[in-house]
């Protein structure tokens, strides 16, 4: 790390964290999250107006908490990068303005980057800078997606999809299969640290789009909606007989569904271009058995895997901070400072410009 590298601070509210990263080049200098998932708990989900209010009544602590961290003044700062799209409307409302604000207020260019984008970025925090051209595989509550990153910056086509969810995201099932199970919300976590203790193969729960007709029009693309239906006939028929339902079982064999369709056509994909480097990101990621899988089949094949840690993986500013930062040292063009927030940006738009 030097002085000559650019000092941006980031934010993230695509949804219900309040991120904000403060990075000099590729280091993490303070990562402040504050989050609202116990407000949605009892809802079983997120529910987008509160996920607003929450996010307003976050920001200005959350930014004096990262500068704090940081040991910075908001004065210090080069560049300001802000997370406008994709997510919930509201909640990105809310990131934008607090960006355009500091943005205006300090005279600092301001760069709205893509969120997606910004988890495959992150990585630079930990492992140094991106492979390119490497594979990221994105999964989360909203998105499952396989991208072809030749420049992080979205230059020339630099971010590429190759394949993504046509229904129900990986987090999401992780989400309905755990309310299934009476597991707290978000499911992830919980289903992770309860199949633990379950056998992975004890029941065999199918595996989407993985047949040969599927192959030949999907074959890098999800569906997890017929996985969570068929895990939920399964329990039902269970309770209906009157049996007990083995929810650690359940558990097991349902994440091990997830991660073997996510990890074989990522690696077949990585394959199929010819690219030596398999990056994960997004709120799955921080899943140990998805984690181990895709190390233990990548090896085989001579793949690098590349996943940030846990705390890198959920939504955070530090992975908007890093993306804005990569913009900053590559000479792109900051945003114009009307830039909107746009809850369906798709992943080929990096940066608003």
């Amino acid at each position: 790390m030097t002085r000559d590298e650019p000092l941006v601070l980031g934010i993230e509210t695509s949804c219900d964290e309040t991120g904000v990263g403060i990075v000099r080049g590729t280091t993490l200098l303070a990562d402040a999250v504050a989050s609202s998932v116990e407000e949605h708990a009892r809802f079983g989900g997120v529910v987008p107006e509160v996920a607003s209010r929450a996010h307003l009544e976050a920001m200005v602590p959350t930014i004096q908490r990262a500068c704090d961290t940081a040991g910075v003044a908001l004065a210090d700062v080069d560049a300001i990068a802000v997370t406008h799209g994709p997510g919930l409307a509201g909640a990105l409302l809310v990131g934008v303005a607090s960006a355009k604000a500091l943005a205006l207020s300090l005279g600092k260019p301001i760069y709205g980057v893509n969120h997606l984008a910004a988890h495959v970025a992150v990585d630079q925090l930990e492992h140094g800078p991106l492979p390119e051209p490497c594979l990221a595989l994105l999964v989360s509550g909203g998105h499952s997606s396989l991208l072809r990153v030749t420049d992080i910056t979205g230059h020339a086509g630099g971010v590429a999809p190759m394949g993504a969810t046509i229904d129900d995201a990986a987090g999401e099932a992780f989400d309905k299969v755990a309310r299934l199970l009476g597991l707290p919300f978000p499911g992830g976590p919980h289903i992770d640290r309860v199949a633990r203790e379950g056998d992975k193969i004890a029941i065999d729960f199918p595996r989407g789009l993985t047949g040969r007709r599927d192959l030949e029009r999907h074959r890098f693309d999800f569906s997890f909606s017929g996985l969570k239906t068929a895990v939920a006939r399964w329990v039902e028929a269970r309770e209906r007989a009157g049996e007990p339902v083995p929810v650690a079982d359940v558990a097991a064999s349902f994440q091990e569904a997830v991660c073997d369709v996510l990890v074989r056509k990522a690696l077949d994909a990585a394959s199929a271009e010819g690219i030596e480097d398999l990056m994960i990101g997004g709120g799955v990621a921080a899943n140990s058995r998805l984690r181990a899988l895709a190390e233990e089949r990548a090896g085989k094949l001579g793949i690098r895997v590349r996943v940030p840690r846990p705390g890198l993986c959920t939504d955070n500013g530090a992975m908007v901070a890093a993306l804005g930062a990569t913009m900053v040292a590559r000479g792109r063009a900051p945003s114009p400072l009307d830039l909107p927030a746009d809850s369906s940006l798709p992943v080929t738009e990096v940066l608003a410009g």
